[in-house]
């Protein structure tokens, strides 16, 4: 059994890539805010060696911000009244040390705008947030909420992986991911919505890169060599495969380096607790 030193470095690292807490200094020395675009220190926007995506072609992309218009992660419309997100994005340290969620009055949630410096689309407040009971932090895998707006928005929603159906998660298989998230560790904030697409992995090939990989909640992707993945920032956002919602940005180490694999949530795995909420 590992230390508890050793473990606390490893989950340390694991933060690092999607945590939009762990990059906020890091986004100060890169530029820090992008002209006209509201965002915290902790948000760091932008897909790492992906293209221009836009929320006219998919729609169910949404951008999650603070109740003061700071963009801190990604979700998706999966109903008309419903986002499916990250659970460490809905989530933080009480002062006792446990979980607890975010004030549902603190959350915005901002759909049909591609570009966040801009004033399009809708801003919908949150009437209730819930996230797995089982998350304790992105290692231990669980890491799926879903928020419930207080109107309904009149865009097109994404349909989820069925419960159970693994075939989205096949060796090979292409997704993309997309989100408001950095470019690189290193690069300056972009206010406009990315996609990349990469290969999902094998299960074998996800433990090897990651001692904190659980096949059961979680599936990796990248490529070998690098170069294109999500990245801070992207918490929170889709992984699409086939036109349905597969898996959550969740957590990695760094942003697009050789043989650092993105890792998300396995959405199959959770799909009947999420049905339940859409039904609540």
């Amino acid at each position: 059994m590992p230390s508890s030193t050793s473990s606390a470095a490893r989950r340390s690292s694991v933060v690092v890539r999607r945590s939009v807490l762990a990059l906020g200094a890091l986004l100060l020395c890169a530029g820090g805010v992008v002209a006209g675009v509201s965002q915290s220190a902790d948000a760091q926007p932008r897909i790492v060696g992906g293209n221009e995506a836009s929320t006219t072609t998919s729609p169910w992309v949404v951008a999650l911000t603070t109740d003061s218009g700071e963009f801190f992660c990604g979700g998706t419309l999966v109903q008309s009244n419903k986002v499916v997100t990250a659970a460490h994005c809905v989530t933080q340290q009480s002062a006792t040390g446990g979980l607890m969620k975010k004030r549902p009055g603190s959350l915005r949630v901002v759909a049909g705008r591609t570009d966040l410096r801009g004033a399009d689309g809708v801003d919908a407040r949150v009437s209730s947030v819930w996230y797995d009971p089982a998350f304790r932090d992105v290692s231990s895998g669980a890491d799926v909420a879903v928020l419930t707006l207080t109107r309904p928005l009149l865009y097109r929603t994404l349909p989820l992986v069925a419960a159970g159906d693994q075939r989205p998660y096949a060796a090979g298989t292409k997704a993309t991911v997309l989100g408001w998230g950095r470019t690189g560790e290193n690069e300056p904030a972009s206010p406009t919505l990315q996609s990349v697409v990469v290969p999902v992995m094998a299960d074998a090939e996800c433990s090897r890169d990651a001692a904190e990989f659980a096949a059961g909640s979680m599936v990796c992707a990248g490529y070998p060599e690098g170069g294109r993945d999500a990245c801070a920032g992207d918490s929170g956002g889709p992984m699409v495969v086939d036109g349905r919602l597969v898996g959550i940005v969740s957590w990695g180490d760094g942003c697009a380096r050789a043989g650092k694999p993105g890792f998300y949530t396995r959405l199959s795995q959770y799909s009947a607790e999420v049905v339940a909420q859409l039904r609540s």
